[in-house]
């Protein structure tokens, strides 16, 4: 069996139960044709966003000077949403275009980073500044269960990676899934980590909770599992050391070439942490990559049913949330996070007891000064008082 076969790239991790997409117009291209079904409205409420809440972090940052490569099937750049977010890309996988998407997964990677607000449409990406880097790797599908579809082997999927680093990538996205560790992947993934280049993976897909996805399990890669609406994990979802974050990943309102759809997965939990870590890289630009994922798990919630270790992402208090000062070497997180405004509460109220302690103190001196004068001027009183009457006397 050929190496591109035996590792072939799942890319819809976790599974896309009934993928529904609004029907495109025309398809994104003469050889395109994704999955589409009727039924999606660009308005529909989506409950990831509101989890995520890219209104409460765009007053600190919108992700602007940060490139995100997105290692996927392309992105359709024509999508109303993401024409302008879109950088000149790389086919890798040969004989299309990173320009355009025939399977759609990822123009929906793409949107959940950098779909720009559009009126009357729900659907808008976590860090709209941000610019993707388009690098096609696959165009794999899950149709009935089953993946299938071309994927670039591992040899090119590492030459890719090193290509993303080269073009200026902060942030890659890898939305796949390796079933084994491939030598050439694992060096490139260790060069990009190397380049201080922030590295976020899907964490693995559904019936395959025995198995160690890869790049996800690689060292100082984020690798992020699905979470459902009340956030715990997606059930069948991967569990395990290698999940280091949960985020929205189930019924995810997406766009989708020629209209959105509904995504599932942790191939669609996963670009919500990148787009999360191109905040951090604005907001934060002096923080290195492994500290901008420490800074990731610090904020993060805690995941009911989560394995040890991973929790719910939370945007707002990662770029929020202050940090200890350190007067040499990598900048560390506080390990007990408080309020500078308490902080300072508390310095008062320790300034006012120590004030009162030393009234007190005084105060007991004067009494107990008075108290000794108590004592002795009733004998002078009383002599004092004799004579008087003494001399009075007739």
């Amino acid at each position: 069996m050929r190496a591109s076969a035996v590792f072939a790239l799942a890319l819809s991790a976790v599974g896309l139960p009934g993928v529904a997409v609004v029907l495109p117009a025309a398809p994104a291209h003469a050889a395109c044709r994704p999955d589409s079904a009727a039924g999606i409205r660009a308005d529909a409420r989506s409950w990831a966003l509101e989890a995520i809440g890219p209104d409460r972090v765009a007053p600190f940052a919108d992700g602007t000077g940060v490139v995100v490569a997105v290692l996927d099937s392309g992105v359709d750049r024509r999508h109303p949403q993401l024409r302008d977010a879109v950088l000149p890309g790389a086919d890798f996988l040969g004989g299309g275009s990173a320009a355009a998407d025939c399977v759609g997964h990822g123009t929906a990677v793409a949107g959940l980073i950098a779909a720009a607000p559009r009126a009357g449409v729900t659907v808008r990406g976590l860090a709209p500044g941000a610019r993707i880097l388009p690098v096609r790797v696959s165009e794999q599908r899950t149709v009935g269960g089953r993946v299938t579809g071309r994927a670039a082997p591992p040899g090119r999927l590492a030459e890719a990676v090193r290509w993303a680093v080269r073009r200026g990538a902060r942030v890659l996205n890898l939305s796949l899934v390796l079933d084994e560790d491939v030598p050439a992947v694992r060096a490139a993934v260790a060069e990009a980590v190397r380049a201080d280049i922030v590295v976020v993976a899907a964490a693995g897909r559904a019936g395959h909770r025995d198995r160690t996805p890869y790049p996800a399990a690689y060292p100082q890669v984020l690798g992020v599992g699905p979470a459902g609406p009340r956030g715990a994990p997606v059930p069948g979802a991967p569990a395990g050391p290698h999940v280091d974050l949960l985020a929205p990943g189930q019924e995810v309102l997406v766009p989708w070439p020629g209209g959105y759809a509904q995504v599932t997965g942790s191939s669609f939990a996963a670009p919500a942490v990148a787009a999360a870590a191109a905040l951090l890289r604005q907001r934060h630009p002096h923080l290195t990559a492994a500290e901008v994922g420490a800074r990731l798990r610090a904020a993060a919630d805690p995941a009911p049913g989560a394995a040890a270790g991973a929790g719910l992402l939370n945007p707002h208090r990662a770029l929020t949330m202050t940090m200890s000062p350190a007067a040499a070497g990598p900048t560390r997180l506080a390990t007990r996070r408080r309020d500078p405004a308490h902080a300072a509460t508390a310095r008062r109220r320790a300034d006012r007891a120590a004030l009162a302690r030393t009234v007190a103190a005084a105060g007991a001196a004067v009494l107990a000064a008075a108290g000794v004068a108590a004592l002795v001027r009733p004998r002078r009183r009383g002599r004092l008082t004799r004579t008087a009457r003494d001399c009075a006397a007739p």
